[in-house]
C-alpha cells in the first residue's frame, strides 16, 4: 500500500501544487482564517503560549501564524565552549558519522553526502570524515532554523529538485529522499571547522528563506547555483542560537560538520524530540 502511495505522489505536480499553497497561506483573504488556525492549534497541539504574540486575531496570513516567532525566553541557548546545540524544535530522524561519502537516512537506505551537495565533489569532501544530524520539523514545531554554532558565512547553494513529503513514512520508503529533494546549504566557518546547514524543501514548502537574503527558491529553477560571502565586504556573522531561516510549515534540516572530533550525546538518538537550543553534541 505504501509503494502505491508513494507512486501515486510522485506523479503530483509538486512545484504546482506548492506554488498554490504558498500564495494561499500568504493571502489575507484566505477562507475561514481564523477557524483554520484554531483548528490547525487543536489538532496539532501547538503552544501559543511560547509565541511572541499568542493573540491568534493579530496574524493576518497562515504563513504569518506559520512562522510565528517565540517569545524572547521561550528557548535558552547553551553557550557553553565548544558545545553544540539544536538547531531548530522537531524530532531526531538520523544522527551519526559519515562514512564512505554515505549518510544514513533511514532503515536499510543510505544517500551519497556528494548528492546531497548538490553533485559538487568538493564541496562534499570537506565532510566526508564528519559526522551529520537530521532533524524533522513537524507541521505543529516551531518553523524557524537557528544556529547550532556561531559561524561566518562562506557560501549558500540552491539545489532544485522534487518536494516529497519528509514525514517518517516517506522518508523510510523512498531511497535518497533527502538528496532528491530541493534544498538551501549554508556553508558556515566556525571556531569547531566548517559546518553546512541544509534546510530541505517538501510538498508544500517550496519557500525557503535566510535570514540574509530573504526567499531563496526560485521558481522553476533548474541548475545548481551558488552564492560565494566570503569575500564580501559586510560578512555575515551570526552568534549561536541566532535564527538563520525558516520554513512555511515543517520540514527537515541536516547539520553536517567537518571536524571528526565531533560527537553526539549518548541520548540523541531516532525519534528523540528536540528543543531549540539544547545540548546536542560537541567539539572535543
Amino acid at each position: 500500500m505504501i509503494r502505491l502511495k508513494i507512486f501515486l505522489v510522485s506523479l503530483l505536480p509538486h512545484h504546482f501544487l506548492s506554488r498554490i499553497v504558498l500564495i494561499l497561506t500568504r493571502s489575507k483573504h484566505f477562507p475561514f482564517l481564523k477557524r483554520m488556525m484554531r483548528w490547525f492549534i487543536k489538532k496539532h497541539s501547538v503552544n501559543m503560549h511560547e509565541a511572541a504574540d499568542p493573540v491568534i486575531d493579530h496574524y493576518s496570513t497562515m504563513n504569518t501564524f506559520f512562522t510565528r516567532s517565540l517569545a524572547a525566553d521561550a528557548r535558552p541557548i547553551d553557550n557553553t565552549r565548544n558545545v553544540i546545540t539544536c538547531p531548530a524544535d522537531g524530532a531526531i530522524s538520523e544522527i551519526g558519522k559519515i562514512s564512505q561519502n554515505k549518510i544514513f537516512q533511514a532503515k536499510k537506505h543510505y544517500y551519497s553526502l556528494t548528492k546531497l551537495m548538490g553533485g559538487l565533489e568538493d564541496r562534499a569532501a570537506v565532510f566526508s570524515q564528519g559526522s551529520y544530524a537530521t532533524i524533522y520539523l513537524s507541521p505543529k514545531d516551531y518553523h524557524r532554523v537557528h544556529m547550532p554554532f556561531a559561524g561566518t558565512l562562506k557560501e549558500m547553494i540552491h539545489v532544485p529538485g522534487r518536494l516529497f513529503s519528509v514525514a517518517p513514512e516517506y522518508v523510510n520508503n523512498i531511497p535518497g529522499i533527502f538528496a532528491k529533494n530541493e534544498r538551501v546549504i549554508s556553508i558556515f566557518d566556525t571556531e569547531i571547522g566548517t559546518m553546512a546547514l541544509i534546510l530541505v524543501g517538501a510538498m508544500f514548502v517550496s519557500s525557503i528563506e535566510t535570514v540574509w537574503s530573504g526567499v531563496v527558491v526560485p521558481p522553476r529553477a533548474r541548475r545548481v547555483t551558488q552564492v560565494a560571502y566570503a569575500h564580501n565586504a559586510d560578512q555575515i556573522n551570526l552568534i549561536k542560537g541566532e535564527e538563520m531561516g525558516r520554513f512555511n510549515m515543517g520540514s527537515t534540516v541536516i547539520m553536517l560538520f567537518a571536524n571528526p572530533s565531533v560527537t553526539w550525546d549518548s541520548h540523541m538518538i531516532k525519534e528523540h524530540s528536540t528543543t531549540l537550543g539544547q545540548r546536542i553534541g560537541a567539539a572535543t
